[in-house]
């Protein structure tokens, strides 16, 4: 039997199927495949983000996959999300549905408040962060995002770093502001926040402007880990399945 392709792209923490954990039951439905985007390996060096390079990994994530088939639903964390909307800019024949969560698409924001005070914060850290030791930049970063949130929400964010490369390649992760992202155009699309922090829920309501679905379920930054977060994403890819296929018929 058929299965949709979904494709998983990870944020600035975990990557691959461990970003994942409460979706790896999807591959018993679909075609589950979840990236490693540009620089994050197990044992290889951390390296500079590079967002095309990024993108890149998600279109051959959707590509021909020797049955004839192409595309497929692309469910996105965090910076992970930057990836998932340039891919469907480049290839929207390829992308059946975006699911976008806590997308950290600040360059569609630039101007608004939350984001504009997010920037103003964050950007004299990132403008010294190769002047930083790994561990030093990770500590202040941590301090920043979190400064006005309890520890318990800190807590539910992308995982802590646990060692030296883990440190290095948060360090090395470039401002998600500069990203070079267009709305994307007839991909159906949802986005799924927390309800914790006014810069999600500020990049939410400008895609929902453009035509997303926006929901909230509780989790912080990772409302996916929990069951609530795990549902609507699931009832999203298949309702959208459901709907493509009657429309085929």
């Amino acid at each position: 039997m058929f299965k949709q392709r979904v494709v998983f792209v990870h944020g600035a923490g975990s990557f691959g199927a461990a970003a994942w954990p409460k979706q790896h039951g999807m591959a018993l439905s679909y075609d589950a495949l979840f990236l490693r985007r540009h620089g994050f390996d197990p044992v290889a060096e951390p390296l500079e983000t590079d967002f095309a390079a990024d993108a890149a990994i998600v279109l051959r994530a959707l590509a021909d996959d020797g049955r004839g088939e192409a595309g497929g639903h692309v469910v996105a964390h965090s910076q992970g999300a930057i990836a998932a909307m340039m891919a469907a800019v480049e290839r929207p024949d390829l992308v059946q549905s975006l699911t976008l969560v806590e997308p950290a698409c600040l360059s569609l924001t630039a101007e608004l408040p939350a984001t504009a005070a997010h920037r103003a914060l964050m950007q004299p850290l990132f403008e010294v962060r190769h002047h930083l030791g790994d561990e030093d930049f990770h500590r202040e970063f941590v301090r920043r995002v979190y400064a006005a949130h309890t520890p318990a929400q800190a807590t539910l964010g992308d995982p802590q770093p646990e060692d030296q490369r883990e440190a290095r390649r948060l360090r090395l992760q470039a401002p998600p502001w500069e990203a070079p992202l267009q709305i994307v155009p007839g991909v159906p699309t949802l986005v799924l926040t927390g309800g914790w922090e006014p810069l999600y829920e500020e990049i939410a309501g400008y895609l929902r402007e453009t035509g997303a679905l926006h929901r909230t379920a509780p989790g912080g930054h990772r409302p996916q880990d929990l069951a609530e977060g795990n549902r609507v994403i699931r009832r999203f890819i298949a309702d959208v399945g459901r709907q493509q296929h009657a429309h085929a018929s």
